[in-house]
């Protein structure tokens, strides 16, 4: 096979693996629909909170228009330095079923959230947890719909994955980058239907356990010093032959991760090393495919377009419609703008800031988030 055929095969063959899979979870991902729960069991929606001052008012509002009629909130203050609490009381008003406690002294060997989410399930009652971030917000009938496909799928943990508001340049171009990778890169087939830990994610936003299952795998208590919580979860349910579950929120649960760039790019600096394994060289290597995939293929266009070289610019300009057309499947179904996937090689190039300053975080010590070093 000639060189060139090599070269373009190093293009077409992961970008239409990359296509089949976003295809196929296009069709087969569930979402969450207009479904009311046959039972109303006891729920425990259990919120960390550490200076959340900017969201927590419209996450306890829309958690007080629930009409799921069965449920305790309770919300641990995590040694907040601003108006979080007070902010989240106020807006409570004294309901019956919000209980606000605040979180103990951070033990060795724990980090800051899975310790405040097994305080929280020790003070729960429910027969189902829901573990939510405080930045999470609910439309009225969130929580009913989101028990509803617990027990259509009969999950001993469904996870959501919520549907990003995003508003600023730096939120758009990275945070949609959540949904491209789960609906790009892991078939939510395999996910369901094969027992290896390996096809298992979790979303931390929203994490919704059977009682017995949360208990039968540890808890945050199994995993006490992770970053990725949410994932080690996610393996333990599969270890121990649980049933998981993922439903894509479809606008039902809704979540503003950040407000600025330099939000963004801390907030995904400091799980993305995590992410890889702690491991430099993985996420060098990935950062080098999403650019030889991604990036490269628009970089060659437009040189041999400059070059008047259109006949050897085809390819390569179809590869990059490609790369877009993927972002652009995974924005659509995920409820992102759809508009925004030209921008996919400026995403990636910001994904590699990011990669970046996680490896200088790294070195340096662990990344500083809300007042905390996290160990790696």
């Amino acid at each position: 096979m000639p060189p060139a055929c090599f070269f373009f095969l190093s293009f077409l063959l992961p970008l239409t693996t990359i296509a089949f899979i976003a295809i196929l979870n296009a069709l087969t991902f569930p979402r969450l629909k207009f479904s009311q729960p046959k039972e109303t069991p006891f729920v425990s929606v259990l919120i960390p909170v550490r200076n959340e001052a900017d969201n927590i008012a419209e996450t306890v509002q829309s958690l007080l228009r629930q009409d799921y009629p069965n449920l305790e909130i309770i919300l641990l203050d995590d040694h907040s330095t601003d108006q979080s609490v007070e902010i989240a009381n106020q807006i409570a008003g004294g309901h019956p079923c919000f209980k606000f406690i605040h979180g103990e002294t951070l033990p060795a060997g724990w980090l800051g959230k899975p310790w405040a989410c097994q305080q929280l399930s020790k003070q729960s009652a429910g027969d189902y947890l829901l573990f939510a971030d405080a930045d999470v917000r609910w439309k009225p009938n969130g929580i009913s719909f989101l028990m509803a496909e617990a027990q259509r799928s009969r999950a001993d943990l469904l996870t959501a994955w919520t549907t990003q508001i995003t508003k600023t340049w730096g939120e758009r171009l990275v945070v949609p980058l959540i949904g491209f990778a789960i609906q790009a890169y892991l078939p939510i087939l395999f996910v369901h239907h094969l027992p290896f830990k390996d096809f298992a994610a979790a979303n931390g936003q929203c994490l919704l356990f059977r009682r017995d299952a949360y208990q039968a795998v540890g808890g945050h208590a199994a995993n006490p010093n992770s970053i990725l919580d949410d994932m080690r979860l996610a393996h333990a349910i599969k270890q121990h032959r649980l049933r998981l579950r993922a439903v894509e929120a479809n606008g039902f649960i809704q979540t503003r991760m950040y407000r600025n760039w330099e939000q963004t790019r801390d907030g995904f600096a400091k799980n993305i090393l995590a992410g890889h394994g702690n491991s430099i060289l993985l996420l060098s290597a990935s950062t080098m495919f999403h650019w030889w995939v991604f990036i490269l293929p628009p970089a060659l266009t437009l040189f041999l377009l400059l070059s008047s070289r259109q006949q050897e610019a085809i390819p390569f300009g179809l590869f990059s419609m490609l790369g877009v057309a993927i972002r652009a499947l995974t924005a659509a179904v995920t409820r992102q703008r759809i508009r925004d996937s030209i921008f996919m090689p400026v995403s990636v190039f910001l994904i590699t800031l990011i990669a970046a300053h996680s490896v200088h975080w790294h070195i340096s010590g662990g990344p500083y988030w809300k007042g905390r070093i996290i160990p790696q």
